[in-house]
């Protein structure tokens, strides 16, 4: 990465946008208002968690760099963050989570049937809005992106002898479960400007997505509760084998391997045993590892902007990267 890449806040990412995205928010409350009553009541439980909004955020900044005067672009970054909220409530209620973002889940505050209706709920209010958009395009590529997302969560489930789960894997995994839905967004906030920036920018958002997982996957080995709003060790606690791991065990002795298999068997490993393959994945480089993995993938996506004409939302987008690689939280 160049130089020019200095830490940024998502704030000062968000500027450009800001009005955008101050309707994004009023334009979820009115595609998912419900007159049924629990429904509204889970509604406003989400509202009320409004999240970094960062999705919404790529497809706006990509109209305007690509020049996509579109009038429903706005409709379009709220239907984005209706299908990644309802990612977040199936992926919450399949993992037992009873926080996020140190707030309450769906499935801790009502029930985890409630979260798999709310999560139905939510795809189809974003279908529907979809639907009734004039063009096919924006449908064509959140239906592929879903698709993708329910694909990756069923590797995500099936991945059971981890000591064997090798980097291929995990690349197939998080494409589809989280770099999918970045690369859809990038791409639909094209859709009405010069068909030539399509394809650039949907693999500048492949490439910003895996960057943007492998950072997240690096937090839980490095960040605190306080940081991050979940307890450190939370993938290794809930049996998850994310890139740092896989990059160390090959490296492992067999007592090594032997604390990383015990603790994958244990219904409930202890934070000790959690603090001890932490230990070991640094100790065998797999942090550093993952770093430079997430370096690679966020040179890929800086060359897909080049495609893009010399204007302020090209540089925020740039600003973007350096936002994933240099987070902490």
């Amino acid at each position: 990465m160049g130089p020019q890449l200095a830490p940024v806040s998502l704030a000062s990412i968000q500027e450009p946008v800001r009005e955008e995205l101050d309707q994004v928010f009023t334009e979820l409350g009115r595609i998912i208002a419900a007159e049924f009553p629990l429904i509204d009541t889970v509604n406003q439980h989400l509202l009320h968690l409004r999240g970094k909004m960062f999705r919404p955020t790529l497809l706006l900044l990509t109209a305007q760099a690509t020049g996509n005067t579109q009038s429903r672009r706005s409709t379009l970054a709220a239907v984005v963050e209706l299908i990644h909220l309802a990612t977040l409530i199936h992926d919450d209620s399949v993992d037992h989570s009873v926080l996020r973002r140190g707030q309450p889940t769906v499935n801790a505050l009502f029930s985890h049937q409630i979260a798999v209706i709310m999560g139905d709920y939510l795809y189809s209010r974003a279908i529907i809005e979809l639907v009734g958009l004039d063009g096919l395009e924006p449908l064509r590529v959140m239906s592929r992106v879903t698709n993708e997302m329910t694909v990756g969560e069923m590797r995500e489930i099936t991945a059971h002898d981890v000591l064997d789960f090798s980097q291929d894997d995990y690349d197939q995994l998080i494409d589809a479960k989280t770099a999918s839905l970045m690369s859809g967004a990038c791409e639909v906030g094209t859709l009405g400007a010069d068909p030539a920036y399509r394809e650039p920018m949907r693999r500048f958002g492949r490439s910003l997505g895996m960057a943007f997982q492998i950072v997240d996957d690096l937090l839980d080995y490095t960040s605190s509760e306080d940081v991050t709003g979940k307890p450190a060790g939370l993938d290794l606690r809930e049996h998850k084998i994310t890139l740092p791991l896989i990059a160390a065990l090959p490296v492992m002795d067999d007592r090594e391997r032997a604390a990383v298999s015990a603790l994958m068997e244990d219904p409930t490993p202890s934070d000790g045993s959690i603090g001890e393959v932490i230990a070991i994945t640094a100790e065998r480089g797999g942090i550093e590892a993952a770093q430079v993995r997430a370096e690679e993938f966020s040179a890929l996506a800086e060359a897909e902007l080049e495609a893009l004409p010399a204007c302020r939302a090209r540089d925020t987008l740039l600003d973007c990267i350096s936002y994933v690689v240099e987070r902490q939280s």
